[in-house]
């Protein structure tokens, strides 16, 4: 393409003007970035995948501790873990946790963060007080529950100052709510942090659909779940994932600061069950073998949530 152009002197002069540039050449994204997400590649190589892998080498080994010898053992770690009765008591108290912690912790906490989401007076002050649990350690917790929950602690000597000595129990060394008692700490633990996170993606939603729902008639308990929970119901299920994560694999720590997995395997989970094996019982083999159905059941646990809180559009 050619054009026109005056020289000073009056006098017309043509110039070529550089060709287009081709569309693909446009499109083209630059390459530069992948060199700087090769650290993070790496380090998750060697650190995520290898032990993952690692896990599954391991479950088919007779491994009697970290310095003994090693023999390959095929499917006989799996045979003792399906054979074993502890296993379907882990399995059975894991459903459990979960059965009732997930939804209650998930609902309440979708309801508070609504709550903080509407501004309420103090409501930065609110924010504040949810995160109390998560800046608390993990033996602070439990330092916690045990006060609440031993014999001569503020429950019993509550239920005595009202009158109702008879409901008094030693609440952590009875097999009848001793899961019970470490489900109310997962909930407590992870209720507020939960809460916050809704209320800062609720914040995010305009303001004139709440707005537009009042009008028509709709009071916050409709506005909350028919037109807020829609719209963030993809986050919802991100939400939901990760409380499924920490409370499938995090549980060990509580069983272990608390009950010991007692009274008898009352309140043993599969992810303290990886850890008694592995750590007092020395059989690694084994250990690993419930690691990989832990892995493989938290993958089942994770596409199941994916699928019920997609969204339908």
């Amino acid at each position: 393409m050619t054009t026109l152009t005056t020289t000073p002197d009056g006098r017309a002069a043509r110039r070529s003007a550089p060709p287009p540039a081709p569309a693909s050449a446009a499109r083209r994204p630059r390459q530069g970035g992948t060199v700087l997400a090769v650290p993070a590649l790496v380090w998750y190589l060697v650190f995520m995948v290898g032990p993952l892998l690692a896990i599954f080498v391991i479950a088919a080994l007779h491994w009697p501790g970290m310095l003994q010898l090693v023999s390959f053992a095929g499917l006989d770690n799996v045979r003792a873990v399906l054979d074993d009765p502890v296993f379907w008591d882990a399995i059975r108290n894991t459903a459990v946790q979960l059965a009732v912690a997930l939804p209650v912790m998930i609902v309440c906490a979708y309801m508070l963060g609504y709550y903080v989401a509407q501004r309420p007076p103090g409501h930065r002050v609110i924010r504040y007080l949810l995160f109390i649990p998560g800046l608390i350690s993990t033996p602070a917790k439990a330092m916690v529950f045990y006060a609440a929950l031993s014999p001569d602690g503020l429950l019993n000597g509550a239920l005595s100052g009202v009158g109702l000595g008879s409901l008094t129990d030693a609440w952590l060394a009875s097999p009848s709510t001793a899961l019970a008692c470490l489900i109310a700490l997962d909930i407590w633990s992870g209720i507020g942090f939960t809460a916050v996170l809704f209320a800062a993606r609720l914040g995010s939603v305009p303001d004139e659909l709440g707005e537009a729902a009042q009008l028509d008639g709709a009071g916050h308990w409709r506005t909350m779940w028919s037109v807020h929970f829609p719209v963030i119901r993809d986050y919802v299920g991100v939400v939901t994932m990760l409380q499924f994560l920490w409370t499938l694999f995090g549980s060990a720590q509580h069983v272990l600061l608390l009950t010991q997995g007692g009274p008898g395997t009352s309140s043993t989970t599969l992810s303290f069950l990886v850890y008694q094996k592995a750590f007092i019982a020395a059989d690694l083999g084994y250990s690993q073998t419930v690691g990989v159905l832990l892995f493989l059941a938290g993958l089942v646990g994770l596409l199941t949530i994916r699928r019920v809180f997609r969204q339908n559009y």
